[in-house]
């Protein structure tokens, strides 16, 4: 899970997409979605407020791997961002959450322990 790297409390991933497409606007905000290299780029370069200690750190700091399934669950699921808002309508997290158990889960009954 993504934390501030300066209070350490856990970020929302909802609230850093919405972060970056503020910053880079409607319609580049748009392209940088379609385009995984594009927003992984804008991630790495952009300044993010911590919404609990208000500290702004850069996106580059953010765990890579959960950045690249947030892309993944943007693109996945049509109309997960309210253009006209500029308001992303996924919980994001919770997804995320949602992915990393499915993942242990298929790991250990590949293992063969079938344990839970």
């Amino acid at each position: 899970m993504a934390r501030c790297p300066v209070c350490g409390r856990p970020l929302d991933w909802r609230d850093v997409v919405e972060q970056l497409i503020a910053r880079v606007g409607k319609e580049e905000g748009k392209r940088i979605l379609t385009d995984k290299e594009s927003f992984m780029k804008a991630l790495d370069g952009a300044v993010i407020r911590c919404p609990a200690c208000g500290e702004e750190f850069y996106g580059r700091v953010l765990p890579r791997d959960e950045a690249e399934k947030v892309f993944v669950l943007l693109n996945d699921f049509k109309g997960s961002v309210n253009w006209d808002e500029m308001k992303v309508r996924l919980r994001l997290n919770s997804l995320l959450a949602l992915d990393t158990m499915l993942e242990e889960w298929d790991r250990r009954q590949k293992s063969g322990s079938g344990k839970v």
